[in-house]
């Protein structure tokens, strides 16, 4: 037997239709099987397809739990501010922040003005303060992969499977064509390149891109949840708390983002692309 499900697709981090990474948003009327779900996002084949809750009660409390093509991923942020837009536009016209309970505790977003007054959404994110890895090899392995000179390699202490490379300069990272079977080839689910903003891109503080072909996305469009740890490594190179980031991919993505010391704030705009129902 099958039913139909309320189904979004909003397109994150960018303030133009088709910019920006696009997320599915599937909202549950009853529960759906791990499987169910793998199976719906594997047919979206979008970077996530989000699944959202209502909690019972007065709060705007959502559960919500994200899923990319090949697997079930414990925090990502552009769904998740696809996901407040669609309770804050759609189904809770009212209200100004929703809260959503999730695999890494609970993430709270609010409706803000952007920094050119247009409105948009705030992300209150864990902060993820990363380590600084010394391998030689390893450091060699993601030079060839995506045949850049790497200065440095970063990894996350509480998201083991991310791994970034920082490199000379923003056009560094734009200008990067990895090859995605040696990228696949390192043993982490995520590799990065970031920078800090130079050159065409000396209007942002640090720019960045993102790959997982472990995880099904070739090259992730735009990724907040790598925010969490690139906020408080430019925040502190750079001297500065508040900042502007890019995201490199073909279809960009521009973050206002935060270090508050405890946590990292991370605001953009969201567009709605689709809205229909997805039978199950």
């Amino acid at each position: 037997m099958s039913w139909t499900l309320p189904f979004y697709q909003v397109d994150a981090f960018h303030p133009q239709r088709y910019r920006g990474n696009p997320a599915a948003i599937v909202l549950l009327t009853e529960a759906l099987s791990d499987a169910d779900m793998q199976t719906i996002a594997a047919e979206n084949n979008l970077s996530e397809t989000a699944y959202i809750r209502r909690r019972p009660g007065a709060a705007v409390d959502y559960d919500i739990r994200w899923f990319a093509p090949a697997l079930e991923v414990q925090l990502c942020g552009h769904a998740t501010l696809a996901s407040a837009a669609v309770v804050l536009e759609r189904l809770e016209p009212g209200a100004t922040r929703v809260t959503f309970q999730s695999l890494s505790g609970p993430l709270y977003v609010d409706k803000v003005a952007l920094a050119d007054g247009t409105p948009g959404y705030q992300l209150d994110f864990p902060r993820d303060v990363p380590d600084v890895l010394t391998d030689a090899a390893l450091v060699a392995q993601v030079a060839e992969a995506f045949g850049v000179e790497v200065l440095g390699l970063l990894n996350s202490p509480t998201a083991a499977y991310r791994l970034i490379a920082l490199v000379r300069d923003a056009a560094t990272v734009e200008n990067a064509a990895p090859d995605l079977t040696k990228v696949k080839a390192i043993p982490y689910r995520s590799l990065s390149l970031t920078a800090a903003g130079d050159g065409a891109h000396a209007d942002v503080d640090f720019v960045s891109r993102m790959f997982a072909p472990r995880a099904g996305i070739s090259e992730d469009p735009v990724t907040g949840s790598l925010h969490c740890i690139l906020t408080p490594y430019w925040a502190n190179r750079l001297g500065k708390t508040k900042l502007r980031a890019r995201q490199l991919s073909a279809r960009r993505g521009e973050l206002t983002v935060e270090d508050t010391g405890t946590r990292t704030l991370i605001a953009g705009a969201a567009t709605f692309v689709i809205e229909g129902q997805i039978t199950v």
